[in-house]
Formats: C-alpha cells, sequence, structure tokens
C-alpha cells in the first residue's frame, strides 16, 4: 500500500532560491552602480580640472587645486545625491592611498644621498621648524589643532601628497585634510608667484635660486613653478633639494604612528576590550617605500622604467591624486569650516613667510 503525500508538508522552494545563479542580486546591482557613479563624478571632475590646467593662467594653479575648489563649491551650491557617497570615499581614501604609493618612483634615493646629502640637514630643519613654529602659532592663537597639524606637515614636506600621507595615521576628518590640502595649494602658489617677481631683484646666483625655492616652497609644482625662470640648473637643483624634504616623508610618518599608539594607548588604559583594536597600519606607506627603493635600485639598468613609462605613470598619479583631491572637496561643509579655518591658515602663513625669510639668509650666507 502507498503511503499518501500529503501536499502540505511539500517545501515549496524560496523565491531566493528560484533566483538564476551566477547573476547579481538587484540591491547588489544598484551598489555597484552607485560606486561606478561616484567614481565617475570624481573622475569627470578630475579630467576637467587637469584639462583646464593647460590653459594660460590656470597652468600655475595646478589641477589638484583647481578640482578641489570646484569639488568644494559644487557641493556648496548644488551638492550631489547621496547614494553616490560609497564610490566618492573610494576616491578619496583607496585611489589617494594608490597616488601616495606610485609617488615613490619620483624619489630616486640614491642620486638624493650621493649628491645631496647636505640638503638632508637643511630638508630636517625646515620640517622640524615648520611643525614647531606653527604648532606653537595656533597654540598661541586658540586654533584648531587638527587642522593646524596638517597644514604644519603639508608646509614642511611636500604640500598635498605629505597630507594625504598623514591623514590615515592622524585619523583626520575628510573634510579637515581636504580643507589643508586647499589651503596649502592657495598659500604655495601665491608664494610661488611672489618667487618669479622677486627673483630679478635678490642677489642670487641660479644654483642659489633654485635650492631655496626647494627648501621652502610648499609642492613640487610650487617648486618647479618658482625655479623654471632661472633656467634647468635652477629647477633641477630646486627638485633635489625638494626631494630631500619628501624623503624624509617616511621617518616623519613613523614617528608620528608611534606617537598616536602611545596616546591611544593611553587614552584606552582603562578599559582592557577596547585595548585590543589596533590602529590600522598605513600598508600604503610599505608601497611608496618599496617603489622608491625599486626606482633607485634600477636606475640606469635595463629594469629602469623607460622615460615614457615614467612620465605615464607621472600623469597618473596626478589623476589619481586629482581625484582624490574632488572626493575630499565633495565632504567639505564650508559653514562648519569657516570658523575653524581662518586661524590655522594664519599660523601656516605666517610660518610660510618666516621660513621663506630665514632660509633665504641662510642661503645668502653661508
Amino acid at each position: 500500500m502507498k503511503a499518501e503525500i500529503n501536499p502540505m508538508m511539500i517545501r515549496r522552494p524560496t523565491s531566493e532560491e528560484t533566483k538564476p545563479q551566477g547573476w547579481l542580486s538587484r540591491h547588489a546591482q544598484g551598489h555597484v552602480a552607485a560606486w561606478l557613479g561616484g567614481v565617475a563624478l570624481t573622475a569627470a571632475f578630475a579630467s576637467a580640472a587637469y584639462a583646464l590646467a593647460m590653459l594660460p593662467g590656470f597652468s600655475r594653479v595646478g589641477p589638484m587645486a583647481i578640482a578641489l575648489i570646484a569639488a568644494v563649491l559644487f557641493r556648496q551650491f548644488a551638492g550631489y545625491p547621496a547614494f553616490l557617497r560609497p564610490g566618492i570615499q573610494f576616491s578619496s581614501k583607496q585611489l589617494l592611498r594608490l597616488a601616495i604609493i606610485l609617488f615613490g618612483l619620483k624619489l630616486n634615493k640614491m642620486v638624493l644621498l650621493e649628491q645631496g646629502a647636505g640638503l638632508l640637514l637643511q630638508a630636517a630643519a625646515t620640517i622640524l621648524f615648520s611643525a614647531l613654529f606653527t604648532l606653537l602659532l595656533a597654540r598661541k592663537l586658540k586654533a584648531d589643532m587638527p587642522l593646524s597639524l596638517l597644514l604644519c606637515i603639508g608646509t614642511g614636506i611636500c604640500g598635498a601628497a605629505a597630507i594625504a600621507a598623514v591623514s590615515p595615521i592622524l585619523k583626520a576628518r575628510g573634510e579637515d585634510t581636504a580643507a589643508s590640502v586647499g589651503l596649502v595649494a592657495l598659500v604655495g602658489t601665491i608664494a610661488a608667484l611672489a618667487y618669479t617677481a622677486l627673483l630679478p631683484l635678490l642677489p642670487l646666483t641660479a644654483a642659489q635660486y633654485g635650492i631655496w625655492t626647494g627648501i621652502s616652497l610648499h609642492e613640487i609644482a610650487h617648486v618647479a613653478l618658482a625655479a623654471e625662470p632661472a633656467g634647468q640648473d635652477a629647477v633641477a637643483l630646486a627638485l633635489l633639494a625638494k626631494l630631500s624634504r619628501v624623503f624624509l616623508l617616511v621617518p616623519v610618518s613613523f614617528i608620528l604612528m608611534a606617537i598616536m599608539n602611545r596616546r591611544r594607548h593611553r587614552e584606552m588604559a582603562a578599559n582592557a576590550q577596547e585595548m585590543k583594536a589596533r590602529p590600522e597600519f598605513p600598508w600604503f606607506l610599505l608601497g611608496f617605500i618599496a617603489l622608491s627603493l625599486f626606482g633607485s635600485m634600477t636606475a640606469g639598468t635595463t629594469l629602469a622604467p623607460s622615460a615614457d613609462a615614467l612620465s605615464n605613470i607621472s600623469t597618473l598619479t596626478t589623476i589619481l591624486l586629482t581625484m582624490a583631491m574632488v572626493g575630499l572637496g565633495l565632504n567639505v561643509n564650508l559653514r562648519e569650516l569657516r570658523s575653524r579655518a581662518l586661524r590655522p591658515l594664519l599660523a601656516m602663513t605666517i610660518t610660510s613667510v618666516l621660513l621663506s625669510l630665514l632660509s633665504l639668509l641662510f642661503i645668502m650666507w653661508r
């Protein structure tokens, strides 16, 4: 006798089980589309800024500053759909780290150590002076200290690249990172134009002028802009002096890591559970070091990247940094930032002027 089957006992497949396998769900597809849309938005801004920076006049500002300013203004007056935020955050964080890694190829440690060992001492003095004096002024002015710290690092080392490198270590807010990049770009651009105007009036040789620009100006682009009127020899020495400051980015970053780790341990000493959560290690710095060592050790060999390859990588690095600046700029709230940025800007400007004057006097009298 056959057993009867109760229809109520038959398990029907769920809607999830009847979906075609191997295809993303609608929710996942929507998430990917939103992510791609956010990245595409930053790429569109970056492309426009890169094209605009090639025009006369705008080339003095640079694509990163143009993109950052445009993104900040777009956020304030138009805004963007919230669902694009994941892609925008990806550009402002992951692409930023990738750009810093690629930036390592620009730093040839061997050339720097062989030809510019003396510049390392000047670079160390520049960084130390910028950090201590900016923070001292910020304390006296009762300025926002996290923003002031980012500004002193950007002023002392290499502008936006240094700020981008240390922001994850310092756990800086996105809007503070964007604001500090914009302020350093603004002050550095004005300073570079002032240097070119002062060049005919200064009692400096082309070599002295090149070293002065490399030691005292903020961004590599600012250094190249200011040194170019003095000739190719001045540009070469200026970039060498500037790279001596970039060289110190890694040790400064690890020093900041040690300081932040000690601070976190003190703050969390009373909470054993939180002590288990270690701060994120900035792995991108290892990539920066690795590419820097690769470029340094393979220079002049068959393994060395060609000039065209290095030029393309340099362009890619600039584009990635520009996309990152767009992502940061789209997260800036000017209304909240305006009340906090004025005093740190004043501290950085005073430090920049004093740094220029002191380094000029040192170069003239040594």
